[in-house]
């Protein structure tokens, strides 16, 4: 017995005790890989991680950059565990993606006890560049207010300006519906009601029917993945959209589009950071990416790569992967890829312009995944908070 306990203790003393050099750099990639949002994120931006560490190079340091992957379920709770499994045991030095904003709140919390990098993608509250921020939290992709200046203002001065919400219940959706309310409201819009529905409902029909019965213009879909795929083809059922009502996807993508097809998803008015036939650039790595996986990556999971890939330029740049050495490079140096342009705030918000796209008809799409027509280009520092409007802590 004590030769077990002093040959444990030795071991866990030459773990501490080896260079952090020697051991190279692991990356963990933690979403939601079986539920509402396994298309939203799940596998493929797990690929996404790996196509860039493999464009990086593969080596960091001159040592191996090594990825693993879990799924958190939607649950907080566990995916706590599995980050703190990871970084104690596992060696894991950054975390990203972290589907829904209670999982990336928690983990964020985590992450700044131990002292490590997250850098979330596929959450969009506010508060993880707000009030609750850390010197170690980063914020890429988009977020709620991004959003909600994108689509809310843009169709209140289109004349849809009344608005009914049909929100997850829970941080995230709460979030986009009072961000997305002030901006209808400081646009000159009304907000006449709002229906909360769990998250991964099946049936839909009870808040449609209040939403329809809402006389609203704009029916906001304050929900994502799954959840906004089944609003959207219920809708469809009530004949929503022949009594003249507009559905508005606050967090739609191009997957959800590629989900419910042109027929039903026709006319629809999506924000996104990023879609696969923006540019040259674009196109080559979405099409890299689509050999992979059969599919072109939408912003959560380019995002993904963008993240591991500035992650992996900050450690190269800082020389070493100490998580403060690193998070002074991700906000010194410029994003510059194939998701976007940007540059990082002091309170870790990656800033970058975000696109308003309306979905084509069926007779407007001339391939299979051209799903969009651009109507507008939101500048970042428009559609952003800015460091000092975040209430964030460390731009005090």
């Amino acid at each position: 017995m004590k030769l077990g306990i002093f040959v444990a203790a030795a071991s866990c003393c030459l773990l501490v005790a080896a260079p952090a050099s020697a051991q190279g750099v692991k990356i963990g990639v933690l979403n939601d890989q079986s539920g509402v949002y396994a298309d939203y994120g799940g596998r493929y931006s797990v690929e996404a991680a790996r196509m860039a560490i493999e464009d990086f190079g593969g080596e960091v340091l001159g040592r191996k950059v090594e990825l693993i992957t879990a799924d958190h379920q939607n649950r907080p709770d566990l995916a706590v565990a599995i980050a703190r499994r990871w970084y104690d045991a596992d060696g894991v030095d950054m975390i990203t993606d972290l589907t829904t904003s209670t999982v990336a709140l928690a983990v964020q919390e985590l992450s700044d006890e131990k002292r490590k990098i997250d850098i979330v993608v596929g959450s969009g509250t506010t508060r993880l560049t707000g009030d609750a921020c850390t010197p170690y939290g980063f914020h890429w992709a988009y977020d709620n207010h991004a959003i909600a200046v994108s689509t809310g203002s843009a169709l209140v001065k289109a004349g849809g300006d009344t608005w009914f919400f049909l929100t997850a219940d829970y941080a995230f959706g709460h979030a986009l519906e009072k961000d997305t309310s002030e901006i209808v409201s400081r646009s000159g819009g009304k907000v006449v009601g709002s229906v909360r529905a769990p998250l991964n409902s099946s049936d839909f029909s009870s808040f449609l029917l209040q939403a329809q019965s809402s006389n609203a213009k704009i029916i906001g879909l304050a929900n994502a993945g799954q959840d906004t795929t089944n609003s959207i083809k219920q809708a469809a059922e009530f004949g929503i959209f022949r009594q003249g009502q507009k559905l508005a996807g606050l967090l739609m993508t191009v997957s959800e589009v590629h989900s419910l097809g042109l027929d039903a998803a026709q006319g629809l008015v999506v924000t996104e950071g990023f879609y696969w036939d923006q540019d040259n650039r674009s196109r080559a790595f979405s099409e890299r990416f689509f050999k992979r996986t059969g599919r072109m990556p939408n912003t959560n999971q380019a995002g993904t790569y963008s993240a591991t890939l500035s992650y992996l330029k900050a450690v190269k740049a800082a020389g070493t992967k100490d998580a403060d050495a690193v998070a002074r490079k991700l906000k010194e140096l410029p994003v510059d890829d194939a998701f976007a342009k940007g540059k990082v705030l002091p309170n870790g918000l990656m800033v970058h312009d975000m696109y308003l796209f309306e979905v084509k008809k069926p007779s407007e799409s001339k391939k299979p995944w051209d799903y969009y027509k651009r109507l507008a280009v939101v500048p970042g520092d428009q559609a952003f908070y800015t460091a000092k409007e975040s209430g964030c802590r460390l731009t005090k």
